[in-house]
């Protein structure tokens, strides 16, 4: 009896044991699939799926902006000119995600996103979160103000009396900050919103990079640009991707490089300024 009762226990631990060894194995593969996915590189996610997904601020020309092409809404500048050119050396199609400003970060490091390309600038303290291409274009920053009010304004002081509007998160935000007291800065999520309150006299000034201030102003003849020198230097726009997103950053970098040496970053700027415009 004794002896049937330690066969039976045998056999009993082996059927454990062997339920054990499948169980972990297939935890095994689960975690290596998983991990696999996980290894893959963001430029073969892109690859695998098939597109490109972009995140913009579509109030910005001529960088990004909406315009009624054949009675269709759509989202146009020299940015998104850029991206399609990504797009297609990448070998996948384009589509584009409209959003606050202040919000794109975010979106791109949560996976809602692939890059954002949005004339944003490369500050510091944007690297530490995110990985940037090379500057693909340098704009100075200038100040719309009322057209009647434009020869009052001469240098950063003459704004020191006023509020001052800002898109909010943009590095036209730090500049403020750098002239005015923060309750003197009017910060929104779309710069078309920022212009509306200076065309409602409810801020003084608007800072915004001078492609931008110019295309305005051509299609406000309420408006004016200051003749104020804000000295920030060459701070130029970048294409922000995840961080550790090496291989994408070195493909961008290509298209990027491909267009400058064939000058069709500044034709796609003149493009879409006279787009603007119309």
């Amino acid at each position: 009896m004794k002896s049937l009762k330690k066969i039976l226990a045998i056999v009993l631990a082996a059927v454990v044991a062997l339920s054990f060894a499948g169980c972990t194995k297939g935890q095994e593969g689960t975690d290596g699939a998983q991990q696999e996915q996980a290894a893959a590189s963001k430029l073969e996610q892109i690859k695998e799926k098939g597109e490109l997904v972009i995140g913009t601020s579509a109030s910005y020309p001529p960088y990004e902006f909406h315009k009624q092409i054949d009675g269709k809404d759509q989202i146009v500048g020299f940015d998104i000119d850029i991206a399609n050119e990504i797009a297609k050396d990448l070998g996948v199609k384009l589509v584009i995600k409209d959003m606050k400003f202040e919000g794109l970060l975010a979106a791109l490091n949560a996976g809602k996103i692939d890059m954002v390309i949005a004339g944003m600038t490369p500050t510091d303290e944007r690297k530490k979160s995110v990985d940037f291409s090379k500057v693909y274009y340098i704009a100075t920053q200038s100040a719309i103000v009322k057209v009647e009010n434009a020869d009052l304004f001469k240098s950063t002081d003459d704004l020191k009396d006023n509020l001052i509007g800002v898109q909010k998160g943009t590095i036209q935000e730090e500049i403020a900050k750098g002239i005015v007291p923060v309750e003197q800065i009017k910060g929104l999520g779309k710069v078309a919103d920022v212009v509306l309150e200076l065309k409602n006299g409810k801020v003084g000034a608007v800072i915004v990079e001078t492609p931008v201030a110019d295309a305005y102003v051509k299609n406000n003849s309420d408006l004016g640009v200051a003749s104020i020198d804000f000295n920030t230097g060459d701070s130029g726009s970048a294409i922000a991707m995840q961080k550790g997103s090496e291989d994408l950053v070195k493909e961008i970098d290509k298209t990027l490089d491909r267009l400058m040496s064939e000058g069709k970053i500044d034709e796609f700027v003149a493009a879409a300024t006279e787009l603007a415009d119309k």
